[in-house]
């Protein structure tokens, strides 16, 4: 079918990490580069902040093998109280504790658990810091962290300073500093925190990356991705998003808050921080009309709603710059009506994906040559059936019965508990959550900026020279139980 280059990036990986021949390099104390001007950007940043004595990278660090993977839940809204059912479904996974502020929750979903035949986790909740009380049992080897925003990064830290691995929630920090200190306390910990970036593990976005390693776009130049998300009626919502957290967030910070959605998939098929990273945002953002709009036609007088002043723009648009010259667009937007959509497109030399266009069973579109030359577009089944990740090949079918989000969250979950039972390195390391997580305060200082360049910061400290496997990972079976 698609004609691919001579040498593709699978074909160099493959001989040089069975051979061991890629270095992690820049890991020693006390050696981080200072990262120069990026040229006519006009964006210069300092120097990264030093290593202590004895501290070293976790690129490349495999998790220790757990016969069974026990999990924690911090957070039993929406999101905790699904993602805990999907916990409990991967062979050799075990909730053993969750905890929400309101303990009604962490009884909810106990009982829950119990009824599909599970044990019962521990249940703790009534206070702001009950999930410290649970950091402190000794049969939790993953805290999983579904809260809201503003409390990832501490509750993330103490995680990783009990001990624990951790997988967290969109973003896992919203400042610079606490993206930094959490990167820090993986290395001074020895262990691993990642983001949840379901997307990531979605069909169509790791067949795109396949395709992309393969050599089917040619040299890839270009990405666009976002999260456009009607969000409205939730927002507005009493009980969806609890105390309108969410809401909120709206009147208080102008940063593009959950563009990851869309970046993290064209960041791995674009090799950030294996190869490439991101050197400059800048960002743009249209007048904040779109909720306060909602709020006059259809919320009544009196909602506390009405006491509120948005500040965020509807579309916030962050262009983002690579050290190898690709550019990426990030986009979002949950306050204006629009059918939801995560962008989802690459483009190279020899051709383009587009995903959330058309009305093909994929939902995807493609132009490559020389498979097309008559300026129409294709239909991507086709290519995602040759593309084909093989996380989806092997447990499709299961991800379809056990997770939400088209069967990516059980994917998500299913791939974490394998690498942990047996010992591989994570497909998403803290270095690279940082890095897709730093838009958020990074467009926050362009806008007030006037949309001005600003440096991304280099969580590898140099690292992101050489190539290494990510979520483009060779099959591997999952332990037996």
């Amino acid at each position: 079918m698609s004609e691919v280059p001579a040498v593709s990036r699978r074909s160099v990986l493959g001989g040089a990490v069975a051979t061991g021949a890629i270095a992690v390099g820049f890991g020693a104390a006390g050696s981080a580069p200072a990262l120069a001007a990026p040229g006519a950007s006009g964006a210069v940043t300092a120097s990264e902040p030093r290593r202590i004595a004895g501290q070293t990278s976790m690129i490349n660090v495999p998790y220790e093998v757990h016969r069974t993977v026990r999990v924690a839940v911090i957070g039993l809204g929406n999101r905790g109280n699904g993602m805990s059912t999907g916990w409990s479904a991967v062979p050799g996974c075990q909730v053993t504790a969750v905890c929400d502020i309101r303990p009604d929750r962490a009884k909810r979903v106990a009982d829950n658990l119990v009824k599909a035949g599970k044990p019962r986790p521990a249940e703790f909740g009534g206070s702001a810091d009950s999930y410290a009380e649970m950091l402190k049992r000794d049969d939790i080897d993953l805290v999983y962290i579904a809260t809201p925003w503003e409390f990832h990064y501490p509750q993330g830290k103490a995680a990783l300073l009990a001990g624990k691995h951790v997988i967290v929630e969109l973003p896992i920090a919203t400042q610079l500093d606490e993206l930094w200190d959490l990167v820090d306390t993986c290395e001074q910990t020895r262990r691993h925190l990642m983001l949840a970036e379901n997307c990531s593990y979605g069909r169509n976005e790791l067949a795109m990356l396949k395709m992309a390693h393969d050599g089917v776009f040619g040299d890839v130049t270009n990405g666009h991705g976002g999260y456009l998300h009607d969000l409205r009626a939730l927002l507005f919502s009493d009980t969806y998003y609890t105390d309108s957290w969410r809401r909120l967030w709206h009147t208080r910070s102008t940063a593009s808050f959950y563009a990851m959605h869309g970046l993290g998939p064209v960041a791995a098929a674009m090799d950030i921080n294996r190869g490439d990273r991101m050197t400059t945002l800048r960002a743009t953002a249209t007048a904040p009309k779109g909720l306060a709009d909602y709020r006059e036609r259809f919320v009544p007088k009196g909602h506390p709603s009405w006491n509120e002043t948005y500040i965020n723009g509807d579309l916030v648009t962050c262009m983002i710059e690579t050290a190898n010259g690709r550019t990426i667009r990030a986009e979002h937007n949950v306050s204006e009506p629009r059918p939801y959509s995560r962008i989802n497109s690459l483009a190279g030399s020899r051709g383009i994906f587009e995903d959330y266009a058309g009305n093909s069973s994929t939902g995807a579109r493609v132009y490559f040559e020389p498979d097309h030359g008559d300026d129409a577009w294709r239909d991507f089944g086709s290519y995602r059936k040759e593309f084909d990740h093989w996380l989806w090949k092997k447990i499709g079918d299961d991800a379809a019965n056990n997770g939400g989000h088209g069967g990516m969250d059980y994917v998500l979950q299913w791939r974490t508990v394998q690498l942990m039972r047996a010992g591989l390195v994570p497909d998403i390391d803290v270095y690279d959550s940082a890095a897709w997580c730093a838009p958020v305060p990074l467009s926050v200082m362009s806008l007030e900026k006037k949309g001005k360049p600003v440096a991304i910061p280099d969580f590898t400290r140099g690292a992101w020279v050489n190539l290494r496997l990510g979520l483009d990972s060779r099959m591997a079976e999952m332990p037996p139980v």
